[in-house]
């Protein structure tokens, strides 16, 4: 059945103005830095995302920031209430994921918003859309940060990815950006197109609606388009591009088209990272040649700012990477009470809930996640008990601080698989994308005596406070006086 959802980033404004997760900014504000500057802002007080109607320069264009910077907006997207606990997040999101795919539909030109204008051989020129300055002493303007690239493989066309790979406007009809060898779109075209030096097809979709984006940084095991029909609870619309055989969401804002060309880089770069610090280095990427833009009336640029957290790359890739963990445990019969990426460590760490059922069981949530294709994405995690909720920091920094031995309870992984943007590591280890992991074992041994075992003393805990002193206090809580 059908749940419900936007079909389209308008819809999805209007949710948020209604729930108080948005502020409408009517003053005229500049796409070099100030635009940037405020959505920064927003992500690091978790404010409500900034709606801007006025851009300097660009008249009838608008912006949408941090669009799913915040678990209330995440929530909103879902079709929950924005106040649902992150674990019933969850709960919901695996729910519908582990249903039946829906196949998307094809609609006509005539009913897909994003062909209202039509840019085509002259006038092709991306600085007709706004393209900010998003950070001071960034390489360029990005006109791409909350959006996807629509590629196909050559050998099986059927096999589409959506993924989000960042873009900068080099010229009128040129982008560049990274696109990793170990993405999937990367291993589409360093295996399939550059060896025969074809140059790859491509749809960069702008102001898609809330569940494409969010399966588009999902590490979907099939179509992302079938995995937004799983989040819909029905198909997704896609139309097909003008210069290419690409299937587009009909409801986006902006549809960028073109080819990938091998063989060719542009210089790109810096560019404030989702770790939060400026680690990319100005080097040659990606070069994407645009044939094509077409736009709804009055378009509106979605815009997500990386930086310290937190922002859609650390609150998305946390999300989707820690489900794919919680699956992967849950099939090798792993008995844990939950897995969590915190978005607050750039989605570095990972907390991972479990019962203390033998020896080394740490270990081994260790070496399987580690060994997975998630692995590039995070070099710390955390093995805490059942009895410990993951989702609260004051929780995990308290078992770190205590249960944690210093010396027997750390593990270090040599040489692993990382990406060339960890802070930490040296400029050899980055440009060949490579990171050390950590196994954090904050469990108790199994073999301590009973009676030596520290009890965490707490007010949830029944050996403390019976169930029947705290379900006392709890219900007579607002009658001592407190409010919360």
């Amino acid at each position: 059945m059908p749940f419900k959802y936007y079909k389209d980033n308008r819809e999805f404004i209007k949710a948020l103005e209604k729930s108080g997760d948005l502020v409408t900014i009517e003053q005229e504000v500049d796409w070099d830095m100030e635009l940037g500057a405020i959505v920064r802002r927003a992500c690091e007080k978790n404010s409500p995302a900034p709606y801007f109607k006025k851009i300097k320069d660009y008249p009838g264009w608008e912006a949408f920031g941090a669009p799913m910077s915040t678990w209330r907006r995440l929530n909103i997207a879902m079709g929950l209430d924005p106040e649902t606990p992150i674990n019933e997040l969850q709960d919901e999101y695996i729910r519908r994921i582990t249903a039946p795919t829906i196949k998307p539909v094809e609609v006509s030109r005539e009913n897909a918003p994003c062909k209202e204008n039509l840019l085509t051989g002259d006038d092709v020129d991306l600085f007709k859309l706004v393209a900010p300055m998003v950070h001071g002493g960034d390489g360029g303007r990005y006109l791409c940060t909350w959006h996807m690239v629509v590629g196909a493989s050559l050998k099986a066309p059927d096999n589409v990815n959506w993924g989000m790979y960042r873009q900068m406007v080099f010229d009128e009809k040129t982008m560049c950006g990274p696109v990793l060898p170990f993405s999937d779109m990367g291993k589409m075209f360093y295996e399939e197109y550059a060896p025969i030096d074809k140059p790859m097809p491509f749809a960069t979709v702008i102001g898609m609606d809330p569940l494409s984006g969010i399966a588009a940084c999902a590490p979907a095991p099939y179509s992302e388009a079938e995995y937004t029909g799983q989040l819909m609870g029905e198909p997704v619309e896609l139309v097909k591009c003008e210069t290419n055989n690409l299937l587009v969401p009909a409801h986006a804002e902006v549809i960028i088209e073109g080819e990938i060309i091998p063989h060719v880089g542009i210089e790109e770069a810096p560019f404030g990272e989702y770790t939060g610090y400026r680690t990319s280095p100005r080097a040659a990427r990606t070069v994407y040649k645009v044939t094509c833009i077409t736009y709804r009336h009055n378009p509106i640029l979605t815009v997500s700012n990386m930086g310290i957290p937190t922002d859609e790359g650390q609150l998305l890739r946390s999300f989707s990477l820690a489900l794919e963990m919680r699956k992967l445990l849950e099939s090798q019969q792993i008995p844990i009470s939950g897995v969590y990426m915190l978005p607050e460590s750039t989605h570095h760490l990972v907390a991972v809930g479990v019962r203390n059922a033998y020896p080394g069981i740490a270990h081994q949530i260790g070496h399987l996640v580690f060994g997975s294709k998630l692995a590039p994405w995070f070099h710390m995690v955390m093995v805490v008990d059942d009895k410990t909720d993951i989702y609260n920091l004051n929780e995990l920094m308290h078992d770190f601080s205590t249960k944690l031995h210093p010396s027997k309870g750390i593990h270090i992984y040599k040489s692993h698989v990382g990406t060339p943007l960890y802070p930490f590591a040296d400029p050899a280890d980055r440009k060949y994308g490579k990171g050390d992991k950590v196994l954090f074992d904050c469990l108790f041994p199994l073999d301590w005596p009973l009676a030596e075992t520290p009890i965490k003393v707490g007010f949830s805990n029944p050996d403390i406070y019976p169930l029947e002193i705290q379900e006392k206090v709890l219900s007579s809580w607002k009658e001592y006086g407190f409010k919360d």
